[in-house]
C-alpha cells in the first residue's frame, strides 16, 4: 500500500515561493498600470501637435458624423496625433455621445482634453454678417455674396423686405437660406408693429409703412430724430402735401446710388414714380430696408404740428411747422455754410 505524502505546511518553501512571485506579479502589473495612467494622462493632458499653419487650426464636424469619423477627421487637420487615442479618451471620459458638429477652431499645441472639452460644449466658430440700415436689397445681396464663408447665389429681394441687423451664419450656410432668415425677421417685426400702430395713420397696410420708414431712414441724420421725422411726412400726408424728400429722386435715378453731387434743378423736375416733388403721396415701393428704430418710428410717430425740416449742424435738423419758419431756418443755415465756407483756409499751389 503506497502511503500518501503529506501535505506541506503553510511555511514551507513552496508555499513562500509561489508568494513572492504572486507578489511579484502584482507589483509588476501594479507599475505597470501605474505606467499606463501615467501615459495615458499625459496624452489626455500634455501638449497636442503644433499647428500646421498659424497659431490654430479650423476643423469642421460634419453633422451627423459618428465618433470614428469625428476622431479620423481630428486626424487629419493635424490637431491630434492620433484617432484611436481620441475614441479611447472620449469613450473613458463618457463623452463620446455628447460630441458636436459645426466649426471649430483648435489651438495650436491643444491638448485631447481641451479638445473634447470644446467639442462637447459646442464651442463653435461664429461668424456675424451685418447688414446696415438704409441699404438697397441689391447692395444687401452684394454683401452676401461677398462674404466668403456662405455658398450659392441668391436673386435679389422686394426692396424693402429685408431687416437689417447682425445675423450669425455657418460655414458652409447657403446664402439663400440667410437671406430667408433676414426676410422672416422683416416680417416678424411688422407684424407687431403693425399691431401696435397709431390709429390714425394715413396709411392702407404695412406695405405702405414700409415705404415710409424707407424715405424716414434715408432722411435721418440723427437716430434720436427719427420719430420727428417721422411725424414730418404723416403729418404731411395727412395734409395732402407732396413729401418733398430728396432721397427719393436719388432712387429713382439711380435705384439708390450715390449721384456723386447735389440735386440738381434738373433731377428736382425728374419725371419718374419716385419723385415725391412731383408726385403726390407715397411711392410705388420702398426706397431701401428701413431698420426697426425707422419702422417703429413711422407706425408711431408723436403728434407734432411740424411740417418741414432742414438739415443743420452735425446731421441734426431744424424742424418747422409753417413755411415761413421754415424759409428763415433754410436761409439761416444756408448763411452758416456760406460763413463756414469763407473762413475755411485756402491753400495755394506749391512752387515748382
Amino acid at each position: 500500500m503506497t502511503q500518501e505524502s503529506p501535505l506541506r505546511p503553510a511555511g514551507s518553501p513552496f508555499w513562500r515561493r509561489a508568494l513572492i512571485s504572486a507578489g511579484s506579479a502584482f507589483a509588476t502589473l501594479s507599475v505597470v498600470a501605474m505606467l499606463a495612467a501615467v501615459a495615458f494622462l499625459w496624452v489626455y493632458a500634455g501638449p497636442g501637435p503644433k499647428a500646421v499653419q498659424g497659431g490654430s487650426t479650423t476643423v469642421i464636424l460634419r453633422q451627423g458624423a459618428g465618433l470614428s469619423e469625428i476622431a479620423s477627421t481630428l486626424q487629419r487637420a493635424h490637431v491630434i496625433g492620433s484617432a484611436a487615442l481620441f475614441e479611447a479618451a472620449t469613450q473613458i471620459t463618457h463623452s463620446s455621445r455628447r460630441l458636436k458638429a459645426g466649426e471649430y477652431e483648435i489651438p495650436s499645441k491643444a491638448p485631447i482634453q481641451l479638445i473634447i472639452d470644446k467639442i462637447r460644449r459646442g464651442d463653435i466658430v461664429h461668424h456675424m454678417v451685418t447688414i446696415p440700415e438704409g441699404l438697397t436689397s441689391e447692395q444687401v445681396v452684394d454683401i452676401l455674396m461677398a462674404y466668403p464663408v456662405l455658398t450659392g447665389a441668391v436673386p435679389i429681394p422686394a426692396e424693402g423686405a429685408i431687416l437689417p441687423e447682425t445675423y450669425e451664419v455657418r460655414r458652409g450656410e447657403d446664402r439663400s437660406a440667410v437671406l430667408q432668415r433676414m426676410m422672416d425677421a422683416h416680417d416678424e417685426l411688422l407684424r407687431a408693429l403693425w399691431a401696435q400702430r397709431r390709429a390714425d395713420l394715413p396709411l392702407a397696410s404695412p406695405e405702405q409703412a414700409v415705404i415710409l420708414a424707407s424715405i424716414v431712414e434715408k432722411e435721418t441724420g440723427v437716430a434720436s430724430e427719427r420719430p420727428r421725422v417721422a411725424a414730418v411726412f404723416v403729418n404731411r400726408l395727412q395734409r395732402g402735401i407732396k413729401l418733398q424728400s430728396d432721397p427719393t429722386i436719388v432712387y429713382g435715378l439711380t435705384r439708390g446710388k450715390p449721384l456723386g453731387h447735389g440735386i440738381r434743378a434738373s433731377e428736382l423736375a425728374s419725371q419718374t414714380p419716385y419723385n415725391t416733388y412731383q408726385i403726390a403721396g407715397l411711392p410705388p415701393t420702398p426706397i431701401c430696408n428701413p431698420g426697426r428704430a425707422s419702422i417703429a418710428a413711422t407706425l408711431d410717430p408723436p403728434k407734432t404740428n411740424d411740417l418741414y425740416f432742414v438739415a443743420t449742424e452735425g446731421g441734426r435738423s431744424s424742424f418747422a411747422s409753417s413755411l415761413d419758419e421754415h424759409n428763415r431756418n433754410v436761409e439761416h443755415w444756408r448763411g452758416v455754410e456760406r460763413a463756414r465756407a469763407a473762413a475755411a483756409p485756402t491753400h495755394s499751389p506749391a512752387l515748382r
